[in-house]
């Protein structure tokens, strides 16, 4: 990917405030942001502490409504899954849009809302991170198409072959989400893409500079071959129906 791309966050956490409860209008609102230019369509994930809209199952029938745009989760929340599952479900996604999906992962932001949400599915949430890791390592090779086996600290299984396989060789590009140093280095050490935080113009500029030292550092190492990530920031945008008004 090269230039500026802009996405648009699908308002799923908005819809359920208001008890609306219609994901066809997210559908439809996916398909006018694909006529009106826009580059890609995301989807938030948070099925107790923010509830809304599967980020799956909205984005596999907006890909059937779209022929264009790339669709992404930001961000989804592997730990609360099991990979081989949510590597499945993934692949067939990628497959469902033709190689158009972004897998955006993250693992949660600290604190007591989240913590209850890992609760209520029974995941420590001390172990998040260690999930997430082991959840990218053990879906690539899902994604391979091959018969794979894996063995970590939280998950492990022998002859696993899951159909179909991505659309793309390797499954779709994983972004993850984070900023601060554990995090960067691990979207150099993991990642194809970065997610951050809605950061300040300071903050983006040296985080960026921490992911691109760490990059630098493992040229030789783990990722021989490890390109530099495509970067995202957020930025919210209020839309009146008046020409020329500027909101504030």
């Amino acid at each position: 990917m090269s230039g500026l791309k802009i996405g648009y966050l699908l308002p799923t956490r908005d819809q359920t405030v208001r008890a609306e409860h219609e994901p066809g209008r997210l559908v439809a609102q996916a398909r006018r942001a694909e006529r009106l230019g826009f580059d890609s369509v995301w989807a938030g994930d948070s099925p107790v502490t923010r509830p809304r809209a599967d980020p799956l199952l909205l984005l596999a029938a907006v890909a059937e409504a779209t022929e264009r745009v790339a669709l992404g989760t930001a961000v989804l929340l592997p730990a609360l899954r099991h990979p081989i599952l949510l590597a499945h479900q993934l692949a067939t996604l990628d497959r469902l849009s033709g190689g158009r999906l972004i897998a955006g992962m993250g693992g949660g932001f600290p604190n007591p809302d989240t913590r209850a949400q890992f609760t209520a599915v029974g995941v420590p949430f001390g172990r998040r991170i260690s999930r997430l890791e082991e959840s990218v390592d053990a879906m690539r090779l899902l994604w391979s198409g091959e018969q794979v086996s894996y063995r970590g600290e939280h998950f492990a299984f022998s002859d696993v072959r899951i159909a179909p396989p991505p659309s793309r060789p390797g499954g779709p590009p994983v972004w993850l989400a984070g900023t601060g140093g554990p995090a960067l280095r691990r979207v150099a050490r993991l990642a194809d893409g970065w997610l951050p935080y809605p950061p300040t113009t300071a903050t983006y500029a040296e985080d960026l500079r921490t992911v691109a030292d760490e990059l630098r550092s493992i040229e030789e190492g783990a990722r021989p071959a490890a390109p530099s990530p495509p970067l995202c920031t957020r930025r919210s945008v209020w839309t009146g129906t008046r020409r020329g008004r500027v909101c504030g």
